[in-house]
């Protein structure tokens, strides 16, 4: 079933499927919308399922107000009622789940965590790309912006799947900044993370995406590390079934 699930003054779209057991809660990465799952949907019926798209990506309003990335989660899962739940999160979408995990650390009943993007981490200075980057977001060079993209996150390959997440989130990098506000750094933090953990990253991702994976999976207690050969910062488009089978081993 569809929803728009209103979060302050927007409302953002979401996707909630009836289904047994654990709620799955699936958060899609920076450089996407949650169709980035839809190879891993179909091993998931049967299961309770909720995905949407964060403000300002795919098929979400851009925002008109200060807001936050756990702060839209929590109010997603107050309004469908869901108490306790399986978080997997892709990048963006993966410290969004950390988040959770630390702020209602009862809620959470296990974590995913696809090349995760960990608010906190000692990120180097990259300079010339943001110089890069800067300059097309000003010129709102939609189409410069993907090749960029392109060239960082999906070594892989720019098939159509991969060039449809891009473009599709582009417009939210145009848009979100003046009213993102950041959510709490966690890398200091993951030490203090109980529920089961899987720490997924591909071999085709950033180097740098794979020493934060490396260290998120060293820092969280008991956490186990799945390295992915052939997959780049997409890795539910480049191995869904590895993805699915580290969804279903958690939700059981």
């Amino acid at each position: 079933m569809e929803l728009r699930i209103p979060v302050g003054r927007d409302e953002v779209w979401a996707e909630h499927l009836a289904g047994d057991g654990v709620p799955v809660v699936l958060l899609h990465p920076g450089i996407g919308d949650s169709r980035v799952w839809d190879l891993v949907m179909p091993g998931l019926t049967g299961h309770r399922v909720v995905r949407y798209d964060v403000r300002g990506y795919g098929r979400s309003a851009p925002p008109t107000t200060e807001f936050s990335l756990l702060g839209d989660l929590v109010a997603v899962l107050d309004q469908l009622g869901l108490e306790r739940v399986l978080m997997v999160g892709c990048s963006m979408g993966g410290g969004t789940a950390i988040g959770l995990a630390l702020k209602q650390p009862e809620r959470v009943v296990g974590l995913a965590l696809l090349c995760p993007g960990v608010p906190g981490f000692p990120w180097p200075d990259e300079p010339e790309l943001d110089a890069e980057a800067d300059a097309l977001r000003e010129a709102r060079d939609v189409e410069g912006m993907v090749r960029l993209a392109l060239r960082l996150w999906a070594a892989a390959g720019d098939d159509d799947a991969a060039v449809a997440q891009l473009r599709s989130a582009v417009p939210a990098w145009f848009e979100q900044r003046q009213y993102l506000k950041e959510d709490p750094p966690v890398y200091d933090r993951l030490h203090e993370l109980q529920a089961p953990t899987a720490v997924m990253v591909g071999d085709k991702d950033r180097p740098i995406l794979a020493a934060i994976a490396g260290a998120t999976a060293a820092r969280i207690p008991g956490a186990e590390f799945i390295w992915m050969p052939g997959a780049d910062h997409l890795p539910s488009l480049r191995d869904p079934a590895k993805v699915l089978d580290t969804i279903l081993r958690l939700a059981r």
